[in-house]
């Protein structure tokens, strides 16, 4: 009896039928095979590479999960960027030294977006005090009960000029040089009004307006273009980026050594404009310089200090910072200093990320530090991204006790922080990462509570207790407190710290214990203790 034909799976076997496809022609001429297997040679190489980048991509992944993965959130305004600015500084100096020229357009911007800010408070008050004079009221009321010195007086025309074009700011520029800061051009009718309040404001608005103007084209040099709806009046938003293509639009400045010492040698590409982006800020610098003595006349002028003491005008401290130095900002040869980069502010759109190299008892351990803008429009994207992250920093800025959100203004912004926190806390696909709080800002906390604001005004839960500084630390660590352990099923311990992120010696010492924290938790959950 014959055996049972089988089929045979062999791709050597003659019969098979991928064999026989493969097969050449039997009238397969020598050039034709030599094509033949060189094409087989190009397939099998490509073949090879792409053996060669999936084998790589797997060493990646496997080494990626051996990274510490952490994620910084809190509100806008928080401080958060400051704290990656630190977390730089102290474990990747060199990179924030390649972004240090960047950051000159920045602090700029935060320059004149705050002279824009003053003048238009300003300007509102005075329209508010001459309403009320048309309407009757005395001439001598001033723009608060408190009878102070009056914007606007009857005598004193409105003074309103219309702001300079941008396309006109290097004609404006070369005006201001020549003419807008001679003494001799004041008219002899001016002369009887130089001691009005009013009109010192009102020439202080017509000079500055060229500066002024250029608030925008700062702010589109920053964001790209791109621009939010609602963002604010210190809002411009910056994706990941965003220094390099500020470097490559201000290369004209000057080259500098580490941390502002100009660097010996003449390079002629890098002192002189090449495109219009340099051309712009170098108008702006020679507008600041020429600018100077007018910024630290309105900075000091009495109705701008009363109208802060009477918080009419508020200003966040990187506008009290700037504006307080503002002989060294105007300077031809200015670079920012760390300082300057700590405080210069600037929103952040989306996630950026930011790697460290972080040496730990030996071990060359990189650390991924993502930093989510903190518009309340993009927190709502980030969560499923993220959940293997090791560690979340929060940030809570602590001395916004009396402000509001600018999305929502019957939102207080502790308020706000107390929700965002409890979100994070309750999120089952976060249920597994370690908590850090920064209750930031303890330095600006301590400055309103020694001007007398009382926490109990705006936020009516702290009641009569003592308005101090403990007071008020000790209150407000207990409502996050409180959020963690309703929102615990895990038992996860939440480090806490009073930080003000502007302070470096103190901060890095924060950064070093919250780094060795971490750690020890990183270990926990990767089974290597």
């Amino acid at each position: 009896m014959p055996a049972p034909h089988t089929s045979s799976i062999n791709s050597q076997d003659p019969d098979d039928p991928l064999t026989l496809a493969m097969r050449p022609s039997a009238s397969e001429t020598e050039s034709v095979r030599r094509v033949r297997l060189q094409r087989e040679a190009d397939e099998k190489s490509v073949s090879d590479r792409i053996d060669e980048e999936l084998r790589q991509e797997r060493e990646r992944l496997k080494r990626r999960k051996l990274d510490v993965k952490l994620l910084l959130l809190g509100q806008a305004e928080s401080g958060k960027s400051t704290l990656q600015k630190q977390f730089q500084l102290l474990y990747s100096p060199q990179t924030l030294e390649k972004e240090r020229a960047s950051w000159r357009t920045v602090v700029y911007f935060n320059v004149v977006r705050s002279l824009k800010h003053i003048l238009d408070t300003l300007q509102s008050w005075n329209d508010l005090a001459e309403e009320y004079q048309s309407s009757g009221g005395s001439s001598d009321q001033g723009y608060s009960s408190s009878g102070s010195n009056a914007i606007a007086g009857p005598s004193t025309s409105r003074h309103r000029y219309p702001p300079v074009a941008s396309s006109s700011a290097h004609r404006a520029t070369e005006s201001i040089s020549k003419n807008g800061y001679d003494s001799s051009t004041t008219s002899s009718s001016s002369v009887g009004k130089s001691d009005n309040p009013s009109y010192q404001i009102a020439n202080l608005r017509r000079r500055l307006s060229p500066l002024v103007a250029m608030d925008t084209q700062l702010a589109d040099l920053l964001s790209g273009g791109v621009t939010v709806a609602g963002s604010g009046r210190g809002g411009v938003f910056v994706r990941s980026g965003w220094q390099a293509r500020a470097i490559e639009n201000s290369s004209s400045l000057t080259k500098m050594g580490r941390w502002g010492k100009r660097a010996t040698g003449k390079d002629p590409e890098a002192q002189s404009p090449i495109n219009a982006a340099d051309e712009m800020m170098h108008n702006v610098q020679r507008m600041l310089e020429l600018s100077n003595d007018d910024i630290e006349t309105l900075w000091a002028h009495p109705i701008v200090k009363k109208m802060i003491a009477d918080r009419k005008l508020k200003l966040d401290e990187w506008s009290e910072f700037f504006l307080n130095g503002i002989s060294a900002v105007s300077r031809s040869d200015y670079v920012p200093t760390v300082d300057d980069i700590l405080r210069a502010r600037i929103q952040t759109m989306g996630v950026v990320e930011h790697t460290f190299n972080v040496d730990l008892s030996g071990q060359n351990i990189l650390w991924r530090l993502y930093d989510v803008g903190g518009a309340r429009g993009q927190r709502h994207t980030w969560i499923p991204y993220f959940d293997d992250v090791h560690a979340i920093i929060f940030v809570a800025p602590i001395s916004a006790f009396d402000q509001y959100l600018e999305e929502d203004a019957r939102t207080n912004r502790i308020d706000d922080s107390l929700q965002l926190f409890t979100t994070i806390c309750s999120n089952p696909l976060l249920k597994n990462v370690h908590l850090v709080l920064f209750l930031n800002k303890t330095d600006i906390l301590q400055s309103k509570l020694a001007s007398g604001l009382r926490i109990g005004k705006y936020i009516t839960s702290f009641g009569n207790r003592a308005n101090n500084y403990d007071t008020a630390v000790q209150y407000f660590r207990a409502h996050f407190l409180q959020v963690h352990r309703k929102n615990n099923q895990n038992k996860r311990v939440l480090y806490s710290h009073l930080t003000s992120v502007v302070d470096t010696k103190t901060t890095q010492s924060i950064i070093g214990n919250v780094r060795d924290a971490i750690f020890r938790g990183y270990l926990k959950s990767a089974a290597l203790v």
